[in-house]
């Protein structure tokens, strides 16, 4: 009898050892997944490794500009580009489709994707010959960069210039390919966010790539001064 009696003790000892231990489980898996989350947003596969200023190591300068976007002077489609500084906003990305209009800043680190959309500096700048690679969060400013489609407009506007794009093509990649950022010869436009998800991190990206439609330098100082 004294055994039965210890074979029917024991198990009610175990039992709330094995019940917290399977809280305990339940809630580092709570913990890592918000974690998780965010981690994906910081080290989004953006180009970009710089965080600061070059000019200033200091820290991150962050400059406000005020971007032209309805400019009526003379145009061309020739002209030259005024490349920004690391963390200067020096665009508007925008697109009827979504009723979208993006500051874009030059270079990328967590705290210039809290303002706006980011250009990675290590594409060319809009306006020139090659590939530009412009990305932003999906909760904030690119939520709702998926529902692009073939064929819809993107201009992006700067102060020495209006550059108007077409979508060609929508794109899903896994965060380690680097076709659809990296260096080309090409003049292209790849728009680009984390696919959404919310159970966690997400290692696949989503974008469109836009083709050149037309190229507008602004020839006339003084209306672009306005």
């Amino acid at each position: 009898m004294a055994k039965k009696e210890n074979g029917g003790i024991l198990p009610h000892i175990a039992a709330p050892f094995l019940v917290f231990g399977i809280c305990a489980g339940i809630l580092t898996v709570a913990l890592i997944k918000p974690y998780d989350k965010l981690k994906v947003y910081a080290n989004l596969a953006f180009m970009d490794r710089v965080q600061t200023d070059p000019d200033n190591p200091s820290g991150l300068v962050i400059r406000d500009n005020d971007i032209i976007t309805a400019y009526s002077g003379k145009t061309s489609s020739e002209g030259e580009v005024i490349r920004p500084k690391f963390g200067e906003l020096y665009a508007i990305l925008s697109s009827p489709a979504l009723d979208l209009d993006v500051p874009v800043y030059w270079g990328s680190n967590d705290e210039l994707l809290e303002h706006g959309a980011c250009q990675s500096s290590g594409s060319v700048v809009v306006g020139e010959k090659g590939r530009s690679v412009i990305s932003a969060h999906v909760d904030t400013f690119f939520a709702d960069l998926g529902n692009l489609k073939e064929g819809d407009e993107v201009t992006v506007s700067t102060n020495y210039g209006r550059f108007t794009y077409k979508v060609s093509r929508l794109i899903s990649f896994p965060s380690t390919d680097r076709q659809y950022v990296a260096h080309s010869d090409m003049t292209s436009l790849t728009l680009y966010t984390c696919k959404r998800d919310l159970f966690g991190s997400s290692e696949m990206r989503i974008g469109v790539i836009c083709e050149p439609v037309k190229k507008a330098f602004y020839t006339d100082a003084k209306e672009a001064d306005k």
